[in-house]
């Protein structure tokens, strides 16, 4: 399972998300340098570090190196939940609490998610009686009520 990235790594690893390309040290330095004073040397230890623990991949560029996401935020996300979910002793408890702090956003999303993991709903077999016959209701009739 994934260890949580650390405060710099994340901020580095949301760069390289968002962009969704290659990325050199250089441009992440510039863009973080817009909201913290930091070093070329600590983004290229940051990268190289993420390198190391598989976050990244990264090809030489001439004298440096390009770097690439391995997976995306979502799939990073996704793990750091089924991580957090399998240390529960209540697995159900913990998904209760969670799901109880959700927006109604996040709510329909988890609808949309479950949706698409089952797949497409298939009909329900027909019933068969004890005769072997099998039997549909009417889906455009009432069902019998027996008097009127």
């Amino acid at each position: 399972m994934p260890r949580p990235l650390g405060e710099l790594e994340d901020a580095v690893m949301t760069r390289v998300w968002k962009w969704n390309r290659p990325v050199t040290v250089r441009e992440v330095l510039e863009d973080l340098q817009q909201e913290r004073s930091i070093a070329y040397t600590t983004v290229m230890t940051v990268l190289d570090n993420l390198h190391q623990k598989g976050w990244v991949r990264r090809e030489a560029e001439g004298r440096a190196y390009r770097y690439e996401a391995v997976s995306t935020r979502a799939a990073y996300a996704a793990a750091l939940m089924n991580d957090a979910w399998s240390q529960s002793d209540n697995p159900a408890a913990a998904l209760v609490a969670f799901f109880g702090m959700m927006s109604d956003e996040q709510r329909h999303a988890l609808r949309d998610a479950v949706r698409i993991v089952q797949g497409p709903e298939t009909p329900e077999p027909a019933a068969t009686d004890t005769a072997g016959e099998t039997s549909r209701e009417n889906p455009g009739s009432a069902p019998d009520g027996g008097g009127r």
